[in-house]
């Protein structure tokens, strides 16, 4: 390696070093190990201009391996990204650019939020997916182009690929052939808790090859020729490739090679004697500007010439081809818009359909009016009938189907859908609502980083009957419903089931869409522009209120049945249906109260988890829900054994609003 090379991978290592040592905080042995591969990696390989950070043909990069933040930082700062040294001074203060874990932030050259390890390996794998896309999308107007055309590389650890998610998705990758996903390995064989030996003794040569993968090994992973000759290789192969670069965690220090490495802080003494082994200043965050110029001005002319052959061939083709430049739009700005409108569907008033095939119907209306709309199912399409007609399953062999056959392989299809509403497609996954759990990490980051994707769950209550308790959901809606910036919708009919979707379409973020396999019948005053307030009357009191049941899905018609006989006893009931208690509790409490008022009971009527419903109950005794888990059996079986059948819930409701 050249003088001027080696001087500044050097001081990258230490102003990582010095970052964590000022915050009393973080993991010095991967910024000692894994330096000369991020390094390596940025200098010559990665396509990526500092000045043009939303360039849409960059190459992403995500670091997986989240506890190495202060290395990124540090390797963004000298690759001439917006990071000050101010910022990096300020490493893992509140409010921050730089935060503990990598957070979202792309003109910063931080393509994702890194999650529980494997996270970001799932994210890269919808990213790979979301590239061939595209770029398959454009060379159908234009066989030639090279618009899209960019690698996703990933840095991940021993822990990322002991995660389930992450072995489900490089299974995923491997069938799709997805040859522009590069995972790096840092194969330091240490980990938080010993030697990865005590758990995880697989050969990963022999395990990635079986997954279809391509494997280069990097017997020196110090050695940053040796790498990036690994990089170039990895560039030509036909399959994703694994490379594995051989690490010592902590190299150099005293905690060389052992598992205090990952997270034990230096002592002063020592950061200065190895600052004057590299030949570096030793006070802290002291550094001369030629090792970033260096760096800096080696990656621009690298990718510079790139940069402008990838402009000529955007300018000469922006002005005659609108798809084109819709494709780079929607990428480079997330300029997605499509005509939908709930006003413009009109449904017959004896409609009556399960709520997972009107649905579907509605997934079929959107579908046409854009291609940036794809989704798919963990091997249960045909049961919660998600699938977009006329277009097939995605493949190597059909890179443009937008069905995408995820397996059975639930929380890898959030983290790679994850990944491909990063890169600006709106997604949608589906499961049954009981498998809800097998997701939650990969929703969680969904809602961390704001992302439009749709969770659809159906199956969503105990009437699924004879599956029994493993598949009847009862405390999931409540999860959903607890994770930070997660919209839920559980929609009574097809009004509502439109109401919820034009939603979707119109705002940015993460949603979870409840749906019944239930026949549902269209309710008389259901309204799908009143869904947007999360919660409006659909039975009106006639003549005085003596009372008011919330319900949502099913257990809305369920509501109205039951209030309609309750008026036949004297008892004047309200019905508010409340497709998305988030929606609602954003609304004017003066709305609230006109839906709700204080001086009468509040019922609330889920077929789940009765819990979060107190915020809304006049008390919890007034809750009626499912709180143990169901049984196999008839569904009216199941229904009377859990006191939930139609007369159990009359008798309930009768003498709560006697007493």
């Amino acid at each position: 390696m050249a003088g001027k090379s080696e001087q500044a991978l050097n001081s990258m290592k230490m102003l990582a070093i010095d970052m964590i040592q000022k915050a009393e905080s973080g993991h010095p042995g991967i910024v000692f190990g894994a330096s000369p591969i991020i390094y390596a990696l940025y200098l010559n390989e990665l396509n990526v201009l500092a000045k043009r950070p939303n360039w849409v043909n960059r190459d992403r990069f995500v670091l997986s391996a989240g506890h190495g933040s202060a290395m990124l930082y540090s390797m963004l700062y000298f690759a001439g990204f917006d990071i000050s040294m101010a910022d990096l001074k300020r490493y893992r203060d509140i409010d921050s650019f730089t935060p503990g874990h990598p957070e979202l932030n792309v003109d910063l050259g931080i393509e994702c939020s890194t999650g529980p390890l494997g996270q970001g390996v799932a994210n890269a794998v919808g990213m790979a997916l979301a590239e061939r896309y595209y770029e398959n999308l454009c060379r159908a107007v234009n066989k030639k182009s090279n618009l899209i055309d960019y690698y996703t590389y990933v840095l991940c650890s021993d822990g990322d690929l002991q995660e389930g998610i992450a072995y489900e998705a490089l299974s995923l990758a491997g069938a799709q052939r997805l040859n522009k996903l590069v995972v790096i390995l840092d194969n330091n064989e240490v980990q938080h808790d010993g030697e990865v030996e005590n758990t995880f003794t697989e050969d990963l040569t022999l395990r990635f090859e079986a997954l279809d993968f391509n494997v280069i090994n990097v017997k020196n992973g110090s050695n940053v020729n040796d790498i990036s000759s690994a990089l170039k290789e990895a560039r030509k192969s036909d399959s994703p490739t694994l490379i594995i670069c051989h690490t010592q965690i902590g190299e150099d220090t005293t905690f060389e090679g052992l598992p205090e490495a990952h997270n034990h802080l230096l002592d002063s003494a020592e950061v200065k004697d190895l600052k004057e082994k590299y030949h570096l200043p030793t006070e802290p965050f002291v550094y001369d500007e030629v090792s970033r110029n260096y760096v800096t001005d080696f990656i621009i002319n690298r990718v510079s010439k790139k940069y402008e052959l990838w402009l000529r061939e955007f300018n000469e083709l922006r002005e005659n081809n609108s798809e084109l430049l819709n494709i780079i739009n929607l990428i480079e700005k997330n300029d997605f818009t499509v005509d939908f409108d709930s006003t413009n569907y009109k449904i017959n008033d004896k409609y009556c359909e399960e709520g997972r095939i009107s649905n579907e119907r509605v997934i079929n209306f959107i579908a046409p009016k854009t291609r940036f709309f794809v989704g798919g199912s963990a091997d249960l399409a045909t049961s919660t009938k998600t699938v977009i007609n006329n277009s097939g399953l995605m493949s190597d062999d059909n890179p443009t189907g937008r069905n995408i056959a995820f397996g059975l392989r639930e929380h890898a299809m959030g983290g790679i859908l994850n990944g491909m509403a990063l890169s600006g497609l709106r997604v949608f996954g589906s499961t049954f609502l009981s498998f809800a759990d097998y997701l939650k990490p990969a929703m969680r980051m969904s809602a961390l980083m704001n992302l439009p994707v749709t969770y659809i769950f159906t199956h969503d209550s105990i009437t699924v009957g004879q599956d029994g308790p493993t598949h009847q959901p009862v405390e999931q809606l409540s999860m959903l419903r607890t994770i930070p910036n997660m919209t839920v919708f559980r929609p009574c009919d097809i009004n509502e089931i439109i109401g919820a979707w034009e939603y979707i379409l119109k705002h940015q973020g993460p949603f979870s869409l409840v749906i019944s396999k239930e026949k549902m019948n269209i309710l008389k005053h259901t309204n799908g522009k009143y869904v947007q307030y999360g919660a409006y009357i659909v039975r009106k009191e006639k003549y005085h209120l003596d009372g008011v049941i919330i319900a949502t899905g099913s257990e809305v018609a369920l509501a109205i049945k039951l209030a309609e006989e309750l008026f036949t006893s004297g008892i004047d009931i309200r019905v508010v249906s409340m497709p998305s208690m988030e929606l609602f509790v954003k609304q004017n409490p003066v709305y609230e109260e006109k839906l709700l008022p204080k001086d009468v009971k509040i019922i609330t009527l889920e077929a789940g988890s009765t819990l979060i419903w107190n915020r809304f109950a006049s008390s919890p005794k007034y809750t009626i829900g499912i709180d143990s888990f169901g049984r196999s059996g008839k569904k009216d079986d199941v229904l009377k054994y859990n006191n939930y059948d139609y007369n159990s819930l009359l008798l309930k409701i009768k003498e709560m609003l006697e007493s």
